[in-house]
């Protein structure tokens, strides 16, 4: 009785674990996102399993329905399209629902697009962050890879790769960045270079097939940079608007970092 959460390959299907076949196999429904995908990974390993979607659009729903059935004894299996439920995929409601409800929750290790591509860079691994899917807003896309963070793993839609690339490199040239698509896949790809490398090199040709980016930490040039609309912050407060003020005021134009506009302006 209770939930075991499963990872699944992110590509190639061979990724997938002992365990998780074994969870698979024990369960007495499976939760997924899209049946048919599931299905293909299940058949692969002759894994005979009920099927039951389990997407953002019935979360609610579907949590509700599956932690009833947990409480009347039933084990649920849940997974992905690709890698780790709940992270940039659906999940969350049914796993705090069953911590709500006092089940059991159990969870498997095993393929992650976002660790793997923070390998495959050979950017520091020391300190890092996950964004996720990255905003699609130029201020706040700006906002996400001005923060200071170590290493920022980031998914993005390879449409806007080009675009995302471009402001990266107008933030901090020398940026290390790497573009990994297609990972664990026949047709992988580690695309490692400085950001305006890369702007240059996808700028009317955007990669193909899923992309995980990895953002190095600031380079020192770029760090010691004078951060964009100092010089507008600085001629409103001698227009008499207070730094902080000011300072926030242009983050929100820009898609700056308030906290260093406000110390340009005091130093």
């Amino acid at each position: 009785m209770g939930l075991t959460v499963c990872p699944t390959p992110i590509g190639n299907l061979e990724d997938v674990t002992l365990r998780v076949l074994s969870a698979l196999r024990e369960a007495d429904v499976v939760a997924c996102e899209d049946t048919r995908r599931t299905r293909t990974l299940l058949d692969r390993y002759g894994v005979n399993a009920s099927l039951v979607s389990y997407h953002e659009h019935n979360e609610e729903q579907r949590a509700a329905e599956l932690v009833e059935r947990m409480r009347s004894g039933a084990r649920v299996a849940l997974v992905s399209d690709a890698g780790m439920p709940l992270v940039s995929d659906p999940g969350y409601v049914l796993v705090r629902a069953c911590v709500a409800a006092g089940l059991e929750v159990e969870v498997l290790p095993g393929p992650s697009a976002a660790l793997a591509a923070l390998v495959a860079s050979a950017l520091p691994a020391d300190r890092w962050r996950f964004v996720g899917f990255l905003p699609r807003k130029a201020g706040e896309l700006r906002r996400v890879l001005a923060a200071d963070g170590g290493t920022l793993i980031a998914f993005e839609s390879p449409k806007r790769v080009p675009a995302t690339l471009a402001a990266a490199a107008e933030l901090d040239p020398e940026r290390a960045v790497a573009v990994c698509r297609e990972l664990t896949k026949a047709h992988e790809e580690v695309a490692r270079g400085s950001a305006v490398e890369l702007a240059e090199r996808y700028a009317d040709a955007p990669p193909r097939g899923e992309v995980v980016l990895v953002f190095g930490p600031p380079s020192p040039a770029g760090a010691d940079a004078p951060p964009e609309g100092v010089e507008q912050a600085r001629r409103l407060v001698e227009a008499g608007a207070k730094r902080r003020v000011a300072a926030q005021v242009v983050a929100e134009l820009t898609g700056g970092s308030a906290n260093r506009l406000y110390d340009a302006l005091t130093e």
